[in-house]
């Protein structure tokens, strides 16, 4: 792509992690710093960390990235960090239903700030799930995700990255439709089994989307946790020890989350620079 003479993006993470070690920043970190001298584009990247100094970015930014993390996002609505979060998303959401303001900002929730936006807008149900997804698993599209910009290039299904105790199933269809919100893919469906499939990606508005699995993961990454002994005894106990071979298995493979990595992220970025800054054409 060839961007117009302004040839930067202010970006901030909401770092969501609560100072836990992870590698979703990791992985975030280097999407980011790829995308960025692919196109030759200056990325102003700053972190906010949200949970342990209740820091929140102003709006002199282009592109907010809020990512995933650990607990209840049940529990923490009372806590000074998510009431602070929650009226940063309403102040973007008012900034960018501004007629007046031609500089929208996009976002892009991930898991754990996927949850917690979900409950926010009551867009479903958010709740404990009977046991903790963590693997590499298939997501299925629905129509409104085979039309993403942000989903483009990837298959019905794609692999993705799951790590999460609670869901956001039941949607609240109504309300959905009335914020021209839409759900974009679901978890795989099983029939056989007497338990709702959840929501794992919606798009909020025109400039808010969400995936309820971790786009940014890479294979290193999962490979690392797929390998400690707390996550492998989850996998095991969960799925069996067929299932832990074949996700280690599945992890080089190309069309799998290597393939996820490499789209979801970048398209965002794409799509968000696209009508940030008109395209030379």
């Amino acid at each position: 792509m060839n961007w117009n003479e302004k040839r930067q993006i202010k970006v901030a993470i909401l770092d969501l992690y609560d100072g836990l070690p992870n590698q979703g920043m990791r992985c975030i970190r280097e999407l980011l710093q790829e995308w960025g001298e692919y196109h030759q584009i200056a990325l102003d990247c700053m972190e906010f960390n949200v949970r342990q100094k209740n820091e929140i970015p102003d709006m002199s930014f282009d592109v907010y990235i809020s990512t995933g993390g650990p607990g209840d996002p049940l529990l923490s609505r009372y806590d000074d960090w998510d009431r602070a979060w929650i009226k940063w998303v309403d102040s973007i959401k008012r900034w960018n239903e501004n007629p007046s303001r031609n500089d929208k900002k996009y976002v892009l929730f991930i898991c754990h700030s996927f949850q917690l936006a979900c409950r926010h807008f009551n867009t479903g149900l958010v709740c404990k799930r009977k046991s903790t997804s963590f693997g590499v698993f298939p997501v299925h599209m629905l129509d409104a995700g085979k039309d993403e910009p942000v989903f483009e290039g990837l298959r019905d299904p794609f692999y993705a990255v799951d790590s999460r105790d609670h869901q956001v199933i039941q949607p609240n269809h109504a309300l959905i439709n009335k914020m021209g919100a839409s759900i974009l893919c679901i978890e795989k469906s099983r029939p056989h089994v007497p338990y709702e499939r959840a929501i794992m990606a919606m798009r909020f508005n025109e400039y808010m989307i969400g995936t309820q699995f971790h786009p940014e993961a890479d294979a290193a990454g999962m490979s690392i946790h797929l390998q400690t002994e707390e996550k492998r005894n989850t996998v095991i106990e969960n799925h069996g020890e067929a299932k832990l071979r074949s996700m280690l298995e599945r992890l080089e493979d190309p069309n799998m989350i290597v393939w996820t990595h490499a789209h979801i992220i970048p398209n965002f970025l794409n799509h968000s620079a696209a009508r940030l800054f008109p395209v030379l054409v």
